[in-house]
């Protein structure tokens, strides 16, 4: 006979939130924070503050149970030579969560973005910022220098949310809810002149704008709840429309071309690519341009070489090394979106040793036969590339190998899975191509370790 349990069951820890602390805010950490701890012990990350401040600290997650509570500081007591007034009137607690550093002078800013990388090198890897060929430096982009108080206008690819009164804005940080605004300082001017956010969007989940660097193509779009109709598109500018399907599961998002092309032109490296709507390429507008001469300048490309270019998206850096290394170099490319591939095709057609192939490169580059490689890069998704794609490309005996990464933390696990594999870092750099926020873009060129030794 089955028995019963009688027990009472245990009850949930109370939430914490809106629970107000008083703490001392320590160093910055990876994700567009700083560390606290409160008089109790109880560890906070705290937004909207700055290392050696005093803080009220408002906790927004986090139960008595908790490892840690995220929290917002909403009043400074003490504050950072380096805090500024935020130029944005959305990026403040519970509102936008775009934006994570507006309150830091930009030179602050790469500081604390560099100190990030040195912790996530140090615990990940095991390396220090020599060891990993770094001179510590956060590099920004051409032109975005700016006074304490102003903000770059860099972002040429902007993703609105449309609340249930079809008014476009973004969301607030770790949460689902919109916040509507009039305007987003970082956009590029040309996203800014669309006026995405002057008109209603009825029946619509989110607005894409798309306004290409070096073209004047401008694209929108939109991704309806459910079945409803488009709205009439009128905006200030001439734009090409695509109508998007709600995401379902983890495949590509399907998107219908509604007016205008299904494409952008972009511009870098001296050449034009094409990229179709809902296909990757770079957000700063310096951006594709900055990877490209690190990349190139890492690697240095010779006459002849063999080459692979994994996760290649629209064929950026698998132009740049057909271009330098010759009629007789060859270049093999891997991508897994089906639109990027189709692009990639499409922009390196005049190249006739360059080959795209579709597919995840963990299931295409072992059925490739590829024995040897002269030069290899790497530009995986956020979550990085991964200790068994790294066991592969190792043994190909690569001279030089460029590892393209947007997380600092992603890079160190990778670095490590490389030294295992034997190839150790030459140099890296650090750019930062997502001023005002917790972002950056590294690359590091690594070398056989044996090769170092010599």
């Amino acid at each position: 006979m089955a028995s019963t349990d009688s027990s009472p069951t245990a009850p949930t820890p109370a939430s914490l939130a809106g629970q107000e602390y008083e703490v001392e805010v320590g160093p910055v950490a990876h994700g567009g924070h700083c560390v606290a701890r409160a008089e109790d012990g109880r560890v906070l990350f705290v937004r909207h503050s700055l290392p050696g401040e005093r803080v009220i600290a408002r906790v927004t997650e986090g139960r008595e149970d908790s490892r840690f509570l995220r929290a917002d500081a909403v009043r400074v007591l003490e504050p950072s030579k380096d805090r500024v007034p935020a130029p944005c009137p959305y990026a403040a607690p519970g509102k936008c969560g775009g934006c994570d550093w507006q309150h830091a002078r930009p030179g602050a800013q790469r500081r604390l973005k560099g100190e990030v990388l040195t912790e996530q090198l140090r615990k990940l890897a095991g390396l220090s910022p020599e060891e990993a060929g770094w001179d510590g430096t956060v590099e920004p982009a051409p032109g975005d220098k700016v006074a304490p108080g102003e903000v770059p206008a860099w972002r040429t690819r902007v993703q609105y949310t449309v609340d249930e009164n079809g008014r476009a804005g973004l969301r607030r940080h770790r949460s689902h809810e919109v916040q509507p605004i009039d305007r987003c300082l970082i956009a590029a001017e040309a996203v800014t002149e669309l006026g995405i956010e002057a008109r209603a969007w009825p029946g619509m989940a989110s607005v894409e704008a798309v306004a290409a660097t070096g073209s004047s193509d401008r694209m929108v779009v939109l991704t309806p709840r459910g079945d409803a109709r488009l709205p009439l598109v009128e905006l200030d500018r001439p734009v090409s429309v695509m109508r998007a399907e709600e995401e379902r599961g983890r495949g590509e998002q399907t998107l219908h071309r509604v007016h205008g092309r299904a494409f952008v032109r972009e511009r870098a490296d001296g050449r034009t690519w094409r990229v179709s709507g809902g296909g990757f390429w770079q957000v700063h507008h310096q951006a594709a341009g900055v990877l490209v001469d690190a990349v190139m300048r890492g690697l240095t490309p010779r006459k002849g070489e063999t080459a692979l270019d994994l996760y290649c998206g629209a064929g950026l850096f698998a132009g740049a090394l057909a271009d330098r290394m010759g009629e007789r170099g060859a270049v093999l490319g891997i991508e897994a979106s089906k639109r990027a591939v189709h692009d990639a095709r499409h922009n390196l057609a005049d190249f006739p040793r360059v080959r795209i192939e579709h597919g995840t490169v963990e299931r295409v580059l072992p059925r490739t036969g590829i024995t040897e490689a002269d030069l290899i890069v790497l530009d995986p998704p956020r979550a990085g590339a991964g200790r068994a794609v790294i066991r592969h490309i190792a043994p190909l005996g690569a001279r030089r190998i460029a590892y393209v990464a947007c997380d600092p933390a992603a890079l160190a696990r990778d670095l490590a899975h490389f030294r295992d594999a034997g190839y150790v870092p030459r140099f890296l750099r650090a750019f930062d191509l997502f001023p005002m926020t917790h972002h950056m873009e590294c690359v590091a060129i690594l070398e056989s370790a044996e090769k170092r030794r010599r």
